[in-house]
């Protein structure tokens, strides 16, 4: 049996943003579905104003991941 589900990636972006490309669907902890394009960039600095997207806060704050 194939399995007919999307497949998606995420990938972790130097001192920036994690970029996930191929998701089907995104839900919020209230249930409801968030909309999402082709890819969507998730915040990893903590200084977003639109968590849990990324708003390239990162680069006004410096942030280095020194692990990645």
């Amino acid at each position: 049996m194939e399995d007919d589900k999307k497949q998606f990636t995420i990938e972790i972006r130097k001192n920036g943003s994690l970029l996930v490309k191929g998701l089907e669907k995104l839900v919020n902890s209230k249930g409801e579905e968030i909309e999402i394009k082709d890819q969507i960039s998730l915040c990893r600095c903590g200084h977003s104003a639109n968590k849990p997207f990324c708003d390239g806060s990162h680069r006004r704050v410096n942030f280095v991941d020194e692990d990645n």
